[in-house]
């Protein structure tokens, strides 16, 4: 799997982990690690050490390629995600996902909760279950709070995909996988979402495939 030994002290695991400066490997569904959840990011690494840490995942989340990754998902047990969205997609897309680029963040120590009551479906997948997408409705819009990687506080509304990609992210420092959020009949492998129903929305998917959206 390529992470490190569990027995030994956290920093010295993240040293051995990124020490060849490539892409780590991205644990898959089915580790335990995804599950346990996160211990409070408080200085556990070290400046320098954090640094390089949020490096690597960077690296890995461009690499693999992806909008968000969760320190756990590579096998770290610390509440720290990145996410980074250019966000290309077409016209219709945008208008319809809400999906705006967002710039490369450092989330610490992130908490979300729903701003007002409306709440979107759409597809989503993740980089720890390759190969497959499914619909999850969350909270259109949410609050965001925590830290950067400088310790400055975050006190952030998101809204339309950026929102999506931050409660997902935050969930994996839950041990929650998007899957235990999603409409089971939507389950569909990358292939059937690319030729069947790429749509802007899953009002298609719904139909055919048997389930409601919010």
């Amino acid at each position: 799997m390529g992470t490190p030994n569990d027995r030994a002290p956290l920093a010295e695991r993240v040293e051995e982990l990124i020490a060849d400066g490539g892409p780590l490997a991205i644990v898959a569904a089915g580790d335990p690690v995804l599950r346990r959840g996160t211990e409070p990011y408080d200085g556990q690494l070290g400046p320098a050490l954090l640094a390089r840490f949020v490096e690597a995942l960077r690296v890995t989340m461009r690499a693999a390629p992806g909008v968000g990754l969760a320190a756990p998902q590579v096998g770290v047990e610390l509440r720290i995600a990145v996410i980074e969205d250019p966000a290309p997609v077409p016209e219709a897309v945008r208008l319809a996902r809400g999906r705006v680029p967002q710039p490369f963040r450092v989330l610490v120590n992130p908490a979300y909760e729903p701003v007002g009551g409306t709440r979107a479906a759409f597809f989503e997948g993740c980089l720890s279950v390759p190969g497959w997408q499914a619909v999850v409705a969350r909270p259109a819009e949410v609050r965001l709070t925590g830290q950067d990687e400088h310790g400055h506080a975050l006190d952030e509304v998101f809204t339309g995909w950026p929102a999506r990609i931050v409660q997902h992210e935050a969930d994996h420092l839950d041990g929650v996988l998007y899957l235990d959020r999603a409409e089971s009949r939507s389950l569909s492998s990358n292939r059937a979402v690319t030729e069947r129903w790429a749509q802007p929305t899953p009002e298609a998917a719904a139909r055919a495939l048997g389930f409601e959206l919010p």
